[in-house]
């Protein structure tokens, strides 16, 4: 039996088939590059593919969707705002800890934002603000310590690739459009307010 005949063959909802789906797609996907390679000169057709591959636009189509699942809005809708406003929750919490320690306004934001930087940078190197955002999506991207976990997790999955070419290059692959336009917005705001106040 041909794999693409087990694929269609099984039962979709067990966690085997997904993944032989993603092992089925990797491999016709390297199988259509190799040819594309082979015959760089040549026209390359549907046809051709499909003799290569095995795979058709119409089992291609099928795998594309047993993979590509919509995601329940209404499921993550409620999540991201309860682990959202948790998250905005324990904020408060240290806030009002801080000051109960005798900081100043300032000293108390500066402490509060450290934290919750440190407890982000901290779950993400352990891996546990990877299953947390699965869950909460937007909930934990958007506060401060999505930022964090923006700056962490490519340090994390590229530290195998050496300080240089690993770490260094890809440590702002996330967040370096942010740190970018943020920096810009900002230069053109103090100029604005500047040429006001004068």
């Amino acid at each position: 039996m041909r794999l693409k005949e087990y694929i269609f063959s099984q039962n979709r909802n067990t966690i085997l088939q997904k993944h032989t789906h993603i092992i089925y797609i990797c491999r016709c996907a390297v199988t259509a590059i190799n040819v594309c390679r082979k015959n760089f000169a040549k026209e390359i057709t549907m046809q051709d593919l499909t003799e290569k591959t095995g795979i058709t636009k119409e089992h291609y189509a099928r795998l594309v969707t047993a993979a590509d699942r919509p995601s329940k809005w209404y499921k993550n809708l409620p999540k991201a705002f309860i682990i959202g406003g948790l998250i905005c929750l324990s904020g408060q919490v240290l806030s009002a800890a801080y000051s109960a320690a005798g900081l100043s306004e300032k000293a108390v934001a500066s402490a509060v934002s450290i934290t919750l930087i440190f407890i982000s940078a901290l779950l993400t190197g352990l891996g546990l603000y990877e299953k947390i955002a699965k869950h909460a999506g937007a909930g934990t991207l958007v506060p401060i310590t999505g930022f964090a976990n923006s700056v962490c997790a490519p340090a994390v999955e590229f530290r195998t690739e050496g300080f240089i070419t690993g770490l260094g290059a890809k440590i702002f692959i996330i967040c370096g459009p942010v740190i970018l336009y943020g920096t810009l917005a900002s230069i053109a705001y103090g100029l604005i307010y500047w040429l006001f106040k004068a």
